[in-house]
């Protein structure tokens, strides 16, 4: 864990970027709170919507992210509202957080906006819980969402948008299934299932706190797709929560909420959320339990017994999620890692043919964005496989087999990657060679994204040509992967076909 947070690499500084601009955009919020004349409350608020709309946000184009961070309030403050209307109704109100948990999780059917103001809406419920909003205090909230996100977008496309000068990302479209071979449609149920799990059972332990239970239960669902995802996520979220307790024992507490310690500690918290997020959740995780008892500290009820509290309700969330996705309408981790890799292989046949088109002199072919593809596909299986290579997993054999499909995709990725160099140069020339190889590529992935197992095509010879080099390395890996492929994933069923998008083949 360690070595992910310190070694791992950070092209183009964009998670330092990433985490400085939500330092400045954040603070901004919070000073523009005071500012307006906001008490601590109202500044909390702020800061959390400022956080939400730089942190959620992740639209691939610039006009996007605009348009999906002016929309957060639109949701987030009718959230608000039903939350502070029924702060004195707790069956109501509790009725009305599951909808917004069950609503915000199948939002996500409709991509990364869907994600964002599902996220925003679950955290504004929840900040409501937290701050016990009642509808006097609404005015004062209104405004200070409403500031915040100006702040925050004011800063991210105004001060400091670097992603002009980036090329937009390519987010895979998500499965394409109806009902409840939608996955969205599956985790919206189990998430509201595990939410009402960790909701009573919170409220058995704290009637003040129960809703931090809710919260883990949430967030272990977010960015997660099979039962396999979602444990490893709980797992992560308690052992990061475990360790963020353990530093503010050490840190927090011993502040008492002093303001300008305090203020130092969140913004270390914001920034390490922030720089964390991309490479281990458990230590954003850490972050964010260090963020939560500063802001305790501010409000002046952080103690150890508090901590304990945060700690049991973490583990009561990570239960109810554990439970939901085990019983409830289950997405098997198999199932969802053979559709990534089903995709990725299609993605592979598709840049096999631009890159060919390309040599034989079409002005039209260009395999680039489909590489680019590839690599946020691949991004996508190494997630879904995780579970399956995780320290824990007890099944040595599947974690091996897995380990195998992961290089030898990277294998296929680096070939390709190759493959689409020399095609971009414009002396490159195509042949009878090159066309019987791509040919044989298109075949090998046809055989394995329909199950067939038979031996293929593996060549021996090297060719000088660099082409066909690239060409005939692939073909190798292709053939190599054919065997862990069909071991762990052998069963096809009608959910992995679902969540492949195009049961139906090319």
């Amino acid at each position: 864990m360690l070595k992910r947070m310190f070694v791992a690499p950070d092209p183009g500084r964009g998670r330092l970027r990433f985490a400085a601009r939500a330092v400045l955009g954040i603070g901004l919020a919070v000073v523009v709170c005071f500012g307006a004349g906001h008490s601590l409350a109202g500044a909390v608020t702020g800061g959390l919507a400022a956080l939400l709309a730089l942190f959620t946000v992740a639209d691939p184009t610039v006009r996007g992210q605009a348009v999906t961070t002016a929309l957060l309030p639109a949701v987030g403050v009718p959230v608000l509202a039903v939350a502070a209307g029924l702060h004195d109704v707790p069956v109501a109100r509790d009725l009305a957080f599951l909808a917004v948990v069950g609503a915000g999780v199948y939002a996500r059917r409709w991509g990364p906006r869907g994600h964002s103001l599902g996220v925003f809406a679950f955290m504004t419920f929840f900040v409501a819980q937290f701050l016990h909003a009642t509808p006097a205090r609404l005015p004062e909230l209104y405004a200070a969402v409403l500031l915040s996100v100006l702040s925050a977008a004011a800063v991210r496309f105004g001060v400091w948008c670097y992603e002009r000068r980036l090329p937009p990302a390519v987010v895979p479209a998500p499965p394409g299934a109806t009902g409840l071979a939608r996955v969205t449609t599956r985790q919206a149920i189990q998430a509201t299932a595990g939410a009402g799990f960790a909701l009573v059972a919170g409220q058995l332990l704290s009637g003040q706190r129960w809703y931090w239970a809710v919260g883990a239960t949430w967030w272990i669902f977010v960015n997660t797709a099979s039962r396999g995802e979602t444990l490893v996520r709980g797992f992560r979220r308690v052992l990061g929560t475990v360790i963020g307790i353990g530093l503010g024992l050490l840190v927090a507490v011993p502040l008492h909420g002093a303001p300008v310690p305090t203020a130092a500690l969140v913004t270390a918290s914001v920034f390490g959320i922030f720089y964390t997020a991309a490479v281990s959740y458990t230590w954003m995780m850490l972050w964010v339990t260090l963020l939560a008892e500063s802001l305790y500290g501010l409000l002046g009820v952080l103690s150890p017994g508090l901590l304990a509290l945060r700690l049991a309700e973490t583990g009561v969330g990570a239960l109810g999620a554990a439970l939901a996705v085990l019983f409830v309408l289950p997405v098997t981790t198999h199932a969802t890692t053979d559709a990534w890799i089903q995709r990725a292989l299609r993605c592979v046949h598709a840049c096999t043919a631009e890159a060919a088109a390309r040599l034989a002199g079409s002005a039209t072919a260009d395999p680039a964005p489909r590489v680019a593809e590839l690599e946020r596909l691949l991004g996508r299986v190494r997630l879904s496989v995780a579970p399956l290579v995780h320290p824990l997993n007890p099944m040595p054999a599947r974690k091996a087999r897995a380990r195998r499909v992961l290089a030898l995709l990277d294998d296929c990725a680096r070939e390709i990657r190759g493959l689409v160099a020399v095609a971009a140069d414009p002396e490159a020339s195509h042949d009878a060679r090159l066309a019987a190889a791509c040919w044989r590529v298109e075949t090998a992935v046809e055989a394995l994204t329909a199950g067939r197992w038979e031996p293929l095509h593996r060549p021996a010879d090297s060719p000088a040509e660099p082409v066909l080099a690239h060409l005939h390395g692939l073909e190798r890996a292709l053939a190599a992967l054919a065997e862990p492929l069909r071991t762990p994933f052998v069963a096809r069923p009608a959910e992995a076909e679902a969540l492949a998008g195009r049961p139906d083949g090319f």
